[in-house]
């Protein structure tokens, strides 16, 4: 509609051209006697080109003014300036005379610039309109398939060669393929670069023993070109397997199996679980049969070990082979025993959102056996009450057998009495052979040549009920050591041979390499798993100075907290972080701060009071 306008306009603008021209020679006739009559000289032009494609366009001609009238008139055109009917031309053949004639040139080359006259043909001569240029549009580009080798049961090599780029830039090639004829860049593709010529696709993810067709493509703005279509067809592939996640492991068994997704394009003629102690089993190893087919199968392995680790995989055989789902690792469960201490001591002594309850044997503390020896029971339990009573019981129910005591550190199923124990926080432990069990009151601390009173006495912890630990602020001191000690004759002791946060009974002095306050935790919480961590406290960011180095803190005996005044940068930000490392750090609310939190920041510059509280996770920045 605007190309149109355009003509219109154009059109209007020689209208006004050729009626100046009339009233011109009026004017000279009335001044001139011997002129009969008034006649313009021929003039043409060329007024604009429309629908251009690939190749053809149309041209519009016309006529100003046909002086003694034209035999002929039409439109040359060339790929060089200033065409002529000597060149290429089309004559306007429709017989309605009219001014405005147009004409389609046909038969043009792609993405190619051309020069177009409109013409016309007199008694004595031919006059041309102005010259107009256009372009062709490109079409999509020329390419071949290449021939398909390097088959095998999932993958093969094609390719192809871009010969023409159509005129206009490839910008993207490769191979498309799928099992019908046909295949277009909808289906599966590869890219393999752009621009002209060869190159080498990589078909992977194919089926077994099927037939695909393949076709090259390549890509310009006038959109996508192929090549001629090929079909091949695929070897017989191997089976596709998974290995099932391991289930329902116990001392002695477990269960699996796998699921076989893809049958290689034949028959899958056996199927199962293979098992071994050792890593990725075969068939030559342990196998349980899963029969033959698609499909998810179970397998249940029985008659293991105990507390030892074995290494399954799912298999499928077709006539290629046998195929392995991945390799998979668990361990049966040691012989180890969990005994129940319910009682009416626990509500008092253990948090509310602990899930406990009293004389429930399900909703009690635990004594558990280690894997080392199975038949002896360890634990720790808090008691609040000033006398509180309590049993063992053997299950999660009272279904039995459950133990009191005879009264001289034997357990008795028969005992009508219960266990009775004074307020404390106690280490117990039971053996299952013997049937005789220990109740010791511990009173923990730290105690080393690290700590104030050195090897000669121990500072002692306070315990929190709700955390279910203890704590302790302490000054350690370089080069020294330290041990938690929950009797004073040493009888319950621990120390970690690796300062790893794990402790052992009796194990090695626990090292200080940087003197300090620090924050002193010891969780006994779970049984035969029980930890520490001991950390002094530094402020970091570039609120204080850098994210290099830290503003160490130290501890505040009166508020309980560790504390730091320093000048802070609003333009910064900074966090709280453990022994010059990031494997321990806090930040966020002030109010509840969170590990790994995010940098907290402060209004204006200035001198600052920071304070920190390691256990409760609270802060304080307060301006001086």
């Amino acid at each position: 509609m605007k190309q149109l306008k355009n003509v219109r306009m154009k059109i209007i603008n020689t209208y006004k051209f050729v009626a100046f021209l009339i009233t011109a020679s009026v004017i000279i006739a009335s001044c001139t006697k011997e002129m009969s009559e008034v006649r313009l000289e021929p003039t043409l032009s060329t007024s604009q080109t429309l629908n251009i494609r690939s190749d053809s366009a149309t041209v519009i001609g016309f006529v100003i003014a046909d002086g003694d009238g034209f035999t002929e008139k039409g439109v040359c055109y060339n790929t060089a300036a200033s065409p002529t009917i000597e060149n290429n031309k089309v004559v306007y053949s429709d017989d309605e005379p009219t001014a405005i004639f147009n004409v389609v040139l046909s038969g043009l080359d792609y993405a190619t610039l051309y020069y177009a006259r409109a013409y016309a043909t007199g008694t004595s001569e031919t006059i041309y309109g102005e010259e107009v240029t256009f372009t062709t549009l490109p079409v999509v580009p020329f390419l071949t398939t290449a021939a398909i080798t390097d088959i095998t049961g999932n993958a093969a090599t094609g390719g192809g060669n871009v010969t023409g780029s159509g005129g206009a830039d490839v910008t993207a090639r490769g191979i498309c393929f799928g099992t019908n004829e046909n295949p277009t860049i909808n289906d599966s593709k590869t890219t393999d670069g752009d621009g002209i010529g060869e190159f080498i696709s990589s078909l992977s993810g194919l089926e077994g023993n099927t037939t695909y067709y393949v076709r090259s493509y390549a890509v310009n703005s006038a959109g996508t070109g192929y090549g001629s279509e090929i079909s091949f067809t695929t070897l017989v592939d191997l089976p596709t397997v998974t290995t099932t996640t391991v289930t329902d492991i116990t001392k002695t068994s477990a269960v699996s199996g796998g699921e076989v997704t893809k049958d290689g394009g034949v028959e899958v003629t056996a199927r199962g679980l293979v098992w071994s102690t050792t890593t990725d089993p075969t068939i030559l190893d342990n196998i349980i049969d899963g029969e033959t087919g698609l499909g998810i199968f179970t397998s249940n392995l029985t008659g293991l070990e105990k507390f030892t680790t074995y290494f399954i995989r799912a298999f499928a055989t077709n006539i290629a082979g046998t195929a392995y789902g991945a390799n998979t690792e668990f361990k049966t469960l040691a012989d180890i025993l969990t005994w129940n201490l319910p009682g009416d001591y626990v509500e008092a002594s253990y948090p509310a959102d602990a899930g406990l309850g009293n004389w429930s044997p399900d909703r009690s503390p635990q004594v558990i056996s280690t894997i080392t020896e199975s038949d002896k029971l360890e634990g720790y339990v808090n008691m609040a009450n000033a006398a509180n009573e309590w049993k063992f019981a053997t299950q999660m129910d009272w279904s039995g057998p459950n133990y009191g005591t005879d009264g001289a550190g034997n357990l008795d199923p028969n005992a009508a009495e219960n266990i009775v124990s004074n307020a404390g926080y106690y280490k117990i432990n039971a053996s299952a052979t013997d049937m005789t069990f220990t109740v010791v009151a511990t009173t923990w601390g730290i105690i080393g040549d690290a700590t104030a009173l050195g090897w000669g006495d121990q500072t002692n912890m306070t315990y929190d009920p709700t955390a279910q630990t203890f704590s302790l602020a302490a000054h350690l001191t370089a080069g020294g050591f330290f041990k938690f000690r929950g009797t004073s004759d040493w009888s319950v002791n621990y120390g970690s041979d690796a300062a790893d946060g794990t402790l052992g009974a009796g194990a090695g002095n626990i090292p200080v390499d940087v003197e300090a306050d620090y924050s002193i935790t010891l969780d006994l919480s779970h049984p035969n798993e029980y930890t520490y961590s001991a950390n002094r406290w530094g402020l970091i960011g570039d609120a204080q100075g850098s994210w290099d180095d830290d503003t160490d803190m130290t501890w505040d005996a009166v508020n309980n907290v560790f504390t730091t005044t320093l000048d802070l940068v609003s333009s910064g930000s900074f966090k709280f972080r453990a022994n010059d490392d990031w494997a321990v750090n806090y930040g966020g609310d002030l109010n509840g701060l969170s590990a790994g939190g995010d940098n907290i920041t402060i209004e204006s510059d200035g001198s600052y009071t920071v304070t920190f509280d390691p256990w409760g996770l609270t802060a304080t920045v307060t301006k001086n």
